[in-house]
């Protein structure tokens, strides 16, 4: 667990306390800033992630996004905003942040897309070391490979969606996903249909991969468990 330091900008009280909550979770620093214009003081002082929200009272969350550029140009920032979203999203983009989500979206979400990004940001570890061995399964996320070691020289025949939902749920073994957490990284979040569409992808993935403990948490969702 990286003891990351997060700066999280947004002012909604009840949306920042959760997401610090969550993050803290994990063993990050949290400081919350709910105006741009704190938020502007702190760039001297860089964390390793920023979380952004766009609609900031007085100064905007653009704003904050050019200073921070203009301080600490490699520091990875996560834009989020409840407006026009491809409008925020493309101008967001083209200034420089990292990554975008749309409210509202689960606090999972959020940990998943930050972690993708600190790991890709910081992790200085090879490719090889990022294999992740699991009950006699190899499991490459570079490469989105799995073999089953007991026939190594023949990768796993899985689908698109069966393969993001491994290596979904193996980014943190023992942690619970819930379903509406796995369609938006999975399907995204313009996915419309059933939550049981994450059920059969479920049933698929334990037919071709018998030895995983794909465990279901009834009315919630799913989590991978090392042993």
């Amino acid at each position: 667990m990286n003891n990351y330091i997060v700066y999280l900008v947004e002012d909604e009280a009840n949306l920042s306390e959760v997401l610090k909550a969550y993050m803290e979770k994990e063993g990050w620093q949290v400081t919350v800033y709910d105006n741009g214009a704190d938020a502007l003081e702190a760039v001297q002082e860089p964390p390793h992630l920023w979380v952004l929200d766009i609609m900031l009272p007085g100064t905007d969350g653009f704003q904050v996004l050019k200073g921070i550029r203009e301080e600490e140009g490699d520091v990875p920032v996560i834009f989020i905003s409840a407006r026009d979203q491809d409008l925020d999203r493309v101008l967001g983009l083209e200034m420089g942040s990292d990554d975008y989500l749309a409210k509202p979206f689960l606090p999972q979400e959020l940990l998943i897309r930050a972690k993708k990004l600190l790991s890709r940001v910081y992790d200085s570890t090879s490719q090889e070391s990022r294999k992740i061995e699991l009950n006699d399964y190899l499991i490459d996320p570079e490469a989105r490979i799995i073999t089953d070691q007991e026939n190594p020289e023949e990768p796993l025949d899985l689908t698109t969606k069966e393969m993001d939902l491994v290596l979904l749920l193996t980014e943190d073994v023992g942690t619970a996903l819930s379903r509406e957490a796995i369609i938006e990284s999975v399907w995204g979040e313009n996915y419309v249909g059933s939550e049981r569409a994450v059920d059969d992808v479920v049933r698929r993935v334990r037919k071709k991969m018998p030895r995983i403990h794909l465990e279901t948490l009834y009315g919630y969702g799913y989590r991978i468990l090392s042993s």
